[in-house]
């Protein structure tokens, strides 16, 4: 074997090769076996005994083994084969045999690129498997440079982790380590995040450190110590970050795996209020950390999910914070989709759709910020009044909102053409960092459900699971909605959820209504600062209201929003914040209704002459002299 703990490694464990081509060192973290052998399948067959470590692993030396090798762990006298956990790409699949990869020989182009910072960022999340209709990594690269000219700066990867079946959101991953099968090879991903740091995209990838898929996790074969029942965790085990070494270092390192192999700018944390860690350093915080040393001179971007929306994630290290930049807002979400749809159902509860709740989310960020909620029936948040705008991650759409639907619906299929303008208007234009769903830019028709291939006998569990959860939604519990609800393993609920590219041009009016936003975003001065400090907002109406940005700095914006069904008269309101600056008048300078969106067109003025908000429009005004 050799001296092979003094081989330089870039990871703890799995196969990596020896610089000099003079084999493949294998390293195994299984503290339970006494032995591990890893048995070689091809192109040769052999069987490598791996020497034990004082520490609980196992490694060793395989000569002569180059890229494309396939192999498993065979544990102390086990008939059975197993992957190894740490593997970097499982070409048949969770169940089958583990390939050595060569991360070295993909030529990269990107030597220049800076990496993303938070402020000025449009994200993108798309679904490699539905995104294109072929789903794949190339067919998706393809698509880059039409996302780039929408205005799209940061794509996010739904999770490309290896997980079971044919098809998949992508959350049930089992080797974190592997980019799956389904969309391609690993150097396949490389060429879609080179392609997109030459055309200016930052990608950055959606990782779910909170639980395990239920297929194909064969991590209790090495340790039993990965998972814990100390805390609740309602997708399955949650890992135990607290004692287990071996699980803190394998999930602590995979950020800056894909950071520093791939190239990706940044994470999208599923779920970390089920990341849980009573340790001084939490793990959360220690992910970063070790993401951002793996991206060296390059800077990046990492992103949190809060359902108990915790103020702390992007606090930084030295105050007690986790040292991430940014959360996603659910607060803002069911706050526009309650104003655009009229339902508060289930988590949407809490929200009245008003327009002072939006006019805070935008202003303030979380709603909820250690109050009670009803729906939780416990206090919710955390203060975060101090925070910069672009904190907060702000969307109309997502894969869970979307598919937290009967049928998968689109926000534009539930609500009025105008209020839908008006609200992507506020969307676009807010001071948060915006983000939007695949499709969202061109009004796809294509619903998004949620689809997971399985095994008969926990596809059909699966398939409870989610119409339990939608049964939370009182219009979605009754007996002809439930049988309504796609079942996850059908194969059609999978391709329903295609994009069709081609409802760019079929629904210009929208696909202009997101371009024109997101270049007045970018160019004008005062939307471009994302500078909640300067902004002052008033209700106006029942269901409007104003929202004054660069407050006193000479140059403002006054951006009105009716989502009502009356005319609001602004010319006479007695509201401080629609009076133009001294000396000057207000001049549209942006309107939800033109013709060109699918808008009506402005109506005439008010009786008395004066300016006036359409129903279901938003304007934007700027000071003219």
């Amino acid at each position: 074997m050799g001296a092979e703990n003094t081989i330089r490694r870039r990871l703890s464990t799995g196969a990596e090769l020896v610089p000099g081509r003079v084999g493949a060192h294998f390293r195994v973290f299984a503290p339970k076996r006494k032995r591990v052998d890893i048995v070689v399948e091809s192109p040769v067959t052999t069987t490598i005994r791996l020497e034990r470590e004082a520490d609980g692993h196992f490694s060793g030396l395989g000569e002569g083994l180059g890229p494309g090798t396939l192999y498993r762990l065979r544990l102390d006298e086990d008939d059975r084969l197993f992957p190894d956990p740490a593997s970097r790409f499982q070409p048949e699949g969770p169940h089958g045999p583990s390939e050595i990869v060569d991360p070295s020989s993909f030529v990269w182009t990107d030597q220049t690129w800076p990496g993303p910072s938070l402020r000025g960022q449009v994200v993108y999340e798309l679904h490699l498997g539905t995104f294109t209709p072929e789903g794949t990594y190339a067919a998706a690269a393809r698509e880059l440079e039409e996302l780039r000219d929408v205005g799209i700066t940061l794509i996010e990867l739904m999770p490309v982790a290896e997980f079971a079946g044919r098809f998949g959101w992508g959350y049930d991953g089992v080797d974190l380590y592997a980019p799956t099968r389904l969309y391609g090879r690993p150097d396949d991903l490389r060429a879609f995040v080179d392609r997109a740091h030459a055309l200016g995209l930052g990608v950055i990838l959606d990782v779910v450190y909170n639980h395990l898929g239920p297929s194909g996790n064969y991590l209790r074969e090495l340790s039993d110590d990965f998972f814990t029942d100390r805390h609740p965790n309602e997708w399955g085990e949650a890992i135990d970050f607290e004692t287990a070494r071996g699980a803190r270092e394998y999930f602590a390192a995979n950020g800056a795996y894909w950071v520093d192999e791939f190239h990706i700018d940044g994470l999208r944390l599923d779920a970390t209020q089920c990341i849980y860690d009573d340790s001084a350093d939490h793990i959360v915080g220690e992910i970063g950390s070790r993401a951002r040393a793996a991206a060296a001179q390059r800077s990046i971007v990492i992103f949190a999910e809060t359902e108990s929306q915790e103020s702390r994630l992007v606090r930084p290290l030295d105050q007690g914070g986790r040292g991430l930049d940014a959360m996603w807002n659910d607060d803002f979400h069911h706050a526009a989709r309650v104003a655009a749809t009229g339902r508060n159902e289930a988590y949407y509860e809490p929200t009245k759709g008003t327009a002072q709740e939006l006019v805070s989310a935008v202003k303030w960020g979380f709603l909820f910020q250690g109050q009670r909620s009803t729906f939780h029936d416990a206090p919710r948040g955390e203060p975060a009044l101090d925070l910069p705008a672009p904190a907060f991650t702000l969307y109309l759409e997502n894969h869970d909102q979307v598919s937290n639907s009967l049928e998968g619906a689109r926000l534009h299929q539930l609500t009025s053409p105008g209020v839908h303008r008006a609200l992507t208007a506020l969307l676009l234009l807010a001071p948060g960092t915006p983000l939007l769903f695949q499709g969202q830019e061109f009004a796809a028709s294509a619903p998004f459900v949620f689809f997971a291939d399985h095994e008969p006998e926990l596809a059909k569990l699966v398939a409870e699971g989610r119409r339990k959860l939608l049964a939370r939604f009182p219009s979605l519990a009754g007996e002809e909605a439930q049988r309504r609800i796609p079942e996850p393993h059908a194969p059609a609920a999978f391709e329903r959820c295609k994009l069709d590219h081609s409802e760019r041009t079929k629904n210009k009016a929208t696909y202009d209504l997101f371009k024109d936003l997101l270049r007045l975003r970018r160019e004008d001065p005062v939307f471009a600062a994302q500078d909640s400090t300067r902004l002052a907002g008033a209700v106006i109406g029942r269901r409007a209201f104003a929202l004054r940005f660069g407050l006193g700095s000479g140059d403002e914006r006054l951006v009105l929003v009716n989502l009502g069904d009356d005319m609001v008269d602004v010319e006479t309101m007695a509201e401080p914040l629609v009076a133009p600056p001294i000396g000057t008048s207000w001049k549209l300078l942006f309107d939800t209704e033109e013709p060109r969106y699918g808008g009506e067109g402005m109506p005439p003025r008010a009786p008395n002459g004066g300016l006036c908000v359409p129903a279901g429009a938003t304007l934007v005004l700027a000071p003219s002299s």
